[in-house]
């Protein structure tokens, strides 16, 4: 009976050394796989090629005494031949949803960070306050018109002298016609009433500095005269914004605004800002690199945009709260009547009279469809400045952004699926002409 309590024993031994030196060989596997799995994606990733997780050849049976004869020298990893087993698939679609994800955020990364901004605000507003008070919404502000002057190209505003009659009507239209949308937007009976003033001040302020020009590009359309726009209106802006917003909001709520003060600041915040990265651009030597690293340049942007939101997002949240749902979704639906009302307009006026954009030579659909773009939107990073230097003279700052943010989501995406009719209206007129 001893004796057969003792062999027991030692063959329970052997099953739990077995057992142990197989869960040694499953873990120096698994750790191989993980570790060459990487290795493979980062290196392939960096070249362009597809991930294709592999087994490693290092660790077998006979490297740590296995004593199972059937295991002996079947444990020994092949490479991959195509047929990838169950573990290989999920490895290889997690690495296709992290891919995904990624480009995704790189490429909404604006968006992306408008709303991380506005939640974190309202979730953690310690933090968004906290940064407020060290003065950070001012330099994060100038730091887009840094960025903005660094990358500036001024060789591209010599190409839009032959549709010089569409660029002038788009300044016009963008730094005089459209801020008088502010009268009509003025009366609408929102509650609380800095709904209604934030988009007033959002249709004083110049056109987007970037999704105009890049819509413009992916339509097929003047760039350059989309840029020259840009550029021009911006600058433009800086000078004729104090006045409006005296002449148009400030008198109709019944507040004197000053426009000397409030011009003196714009040009503190934006001008001098944007006029010092022109001038590391065109004197540094490093024009190229900046361009090379544009993608870069506008990813930064986003991200101190993204700032803005958050910090007057926490220095509001006790009255954002208190907003009426319907009252701020009535707000964002007639942000997105304006901007249709804008695109209307400008349509309007460019298809009715071709003649007198661009010369006989000049494209004037292409012309026209640059105009219709830039002219029809407006600008975030302006009117967050303009709403910083107010303080408070218009009412809570995050009530008058908030709107205002939506707003600038919704014309993006409008003028998106803009672009996309133009361009199936063009693939179905060259099939026609084909």
């Amino acid at each position: 009976m001893l004796k057969n309590n003792r062999a027991a024993k030692l063959v329970h031994l052997s099953m739990l050394t077995n057992l142990r030196k197989a869960l040694v060989v499953s873990a120096l596997l698994f750790n191989e796989v993980l570790q060459s799995s990487f290795t493979n994606a980062v290196s392939l990733r960096a070249f362009g090629k597809k991930f294709q997780p592999s087994f490693p050849l290092t660790y077998t049976a006979e490297n740590v005494g296995l004593n199972h004869q059937q295991l002996q020298g079947k444990l020994k990893a092949t490479p991959n031949d195509g047929q990838s087993p169950n573990d290989d698939t999920k490895l290889h679609q997690l690495h296709d949803i992290s891919t995904w994800i990624l480009d995704f955020a790189a490429s909404n990364l604006l968006p992306l960070a408008l709303i991380t901004g506005v939640v974190v605000g309202l979730v953690y507003p310690r933090s968004g306050q906290i940064a407020h008070q060290w003065g950070l919404s001012k330099w994060s502000t100038s730091g887009i018109f840094l960025i903005s002057g660094l990358t500036l190209k001024t060789g591209d505003m010599l190409k839009v002298a032959s549709a010089w009659p569409a660029a002038l009507f788009g300044v016009v239209s963008i730094l005089f016609i459209t801020p008088l949308a502010a009268l009509p937007i003025l009366r609408l009976q929102l509650n609380p009433k800095e709904l209604a003033t934030g988009l007033a001040i959002f249709c004083c302020v110049p056109t987007t500095l970037s999704s105009g020009v890049s819509l413009t590009q992916v339509a097929g359309a003047n760039t350059a005269l989309a840029l020259a726009l840009t550029i021009t209106t911006n600058l433009g802006g800086i000078l004729t914004m104090p006045f409006l917003l005296s002449s148009l909001v400030g008198q109709s709520v019944g507040i004197t605004l000053p426009a000397g003060p409030l011009l003196k600041s714009l040009v503190e915040t934006l001008l001098l800002p944007l006029l010092l990265g022109k001038m590391i651009r065109e004197f540094s030597g490093y024009a190229n690199l900046l361009d090379e690293k544009k993608r870069y340049m506008s990813m930064i942007s986003s991200l101190l945009l993204g700032l803005v939101p958050w910090m007057q997002t926490s220095c509001s949240r006790e009255m954002l709260l208190l907003v009426d749902p319907i009252q701020l979704l009535a707000s964002i639906f007639c942000g997105i009547a304006l901007h249709a009302v804008y695109v209307i307009f400008n349509t309007t006026v460019m298809w009715f009279f071709p003649a007198y954009w661009g010369n006989k030579g000049g494209d004037q659909t292409s012309a026209a469809r640059a105009v219709i773009l830039v002219a029809s939107q407006k600008t975030l990073p302006v009117l967050v400045a303009v709403v910083a230097k107010l303080n408070g003279a218009l009412g809570e700052s995050g009530l008058l952004v908030l709107p205002c943010i939506a707003t600038h989501l919704s014309q993006i995406l409008f003028d998106s699926v803009l672009v996309g009719y133009w361009l199936d209206s063009d693939k179905s007129a060259n099939k026609k002409t084909a």
